[in-house]
């Protein structure tokens, strides 16, 4: 039998988290002589190199070595799963790390922290707020059990599961001519000044948008917040273009209204859902956590909009 114990797979599964081994010796709380010692013994037992260390480069995987990696967080992860189920009933128990990404964490992640320990008072939910890169890497390096994220430009090799309808809509100020109706036409935008909501992979949906009508929008300013694009609708300095989102008011963080209208036709039509990689097995926590979702988010969006 090959003499390997969990926690040297514990600590090589956290190893692509670290850009040095001293950065990883004191995260995990051990030396770094003997954080060294644990990859020398996994590798005599694999009988293949699983990383390079250089003082000058830092810390590198080889390609066998991401793969063990992989699959030693696999087998942490099992394992932990065996302990918290070893139980005599059926509730579930442990914790669920959770990524959301940040545009639209305040209208979900609220909902999510008050209803499911409700519901499930043993389970602990532990939040990341983030961009798409941000969750992405933290789902690849273990960090995160599942993401919440927009079913736009993901890359291949993740599971998903689809927990709400959205599709862009205008922010308008109150006084704008537009403002009265019930619908809005992008074109009859295009000539307004826009503030773009300047974040991955909000730049994109808009690019598409305005190109699938051969239109170009007038950039009047470009910021990462939100928030900051309400508050400049908010007071007529432009228009905004942003993803419809449950559990929030039409009105600006300085307190002042903005008018929210769905374009005819509808356009960047998509979902949030649910994402982990595709080689991971989701835990029943984080199952019962996508489910829990689904059902007080899953009635959001337009009726008569179907999202691809």
């Amino acid at each position: 039998m090959v003499d390997v114990s969990l926690r040297q797979l514990e600590l090589f599964a956290a190893l692509p988290n670290f850009p040095t081994l001293s950065a990883a010796a004191a995260d995990l709380h051990i030396s770094e002589s003997a954080l060294s010692q644990a990859i020398t013994g996994l590798e005599r037992a694999v009988g293949e190199q699983l990383c390079v260390r250089r003082k000058a480069r830092g810390l590198t995987l080889t390609p066998a070595g991401v793969q063990f990696a992989r699959r030693a967080r696999q087998i942490v992860a099992d394992t932990h799963e065996l302990v918290l189920a070893a139980g005599d009933d059926d509730e579930l128990r442990g914790p669920v790390k959770l990524g959301c990404y940040d545009s639209f964490a305040t209208s979900v992640v609220p909902e999510l922290l008050e209803g499911f320990p409700k519901r499930h008072p043993g389970v602990h939910i532990e939040i990341m707020v983030g961009t798409n890169e941000e969750l992405l890497s933290a789902l690849e390096a273990g960090r995160l059990d599942v993401a919440l994220v927009y079913n736009v430009s993901l890359p291949l090799g993740y599971s998903r599961r689809k927990i709400y309808a959205t599709e862009l809509e205008a922010h308008l100020h109150p006084d704008h001519p537009l403002a009265a109706a019930e619908t809005v036409d992008l074109a009859d935008l295009a000539d307004e000044p826009f503030i773009q909501y300047d974040a991955t992979p909000g730049i994109r949906n808009v690019t598409d948008a305005f190109t699938a009508r051969g239109l170009s929008p007038r950039i009047e300013a470009r910021v990462a917040q939100i928030g900051l694009v309400e508050a400049l609708v908010g007071r007529g300095l432009g228009y905004g273009l942003l993803m419809s989102r449950p559990n929030t008011l039409p009105v600006s963080v300085e307190g002042l209204p903005v008018v929210i209208r769905p374009f005819d036709p509808p356009v960047t039509v998509s979902h949030v859902v649910g994402i982990w990689p595709e080689d991971m097995q989701l835990t029943p926590r984080a199952s019962a956590l996508l489910d829990y979702a689904i059902e007080r988010l899953g009635g959001y969006g337009r009726a008569d909009v179907t999202a691809g």
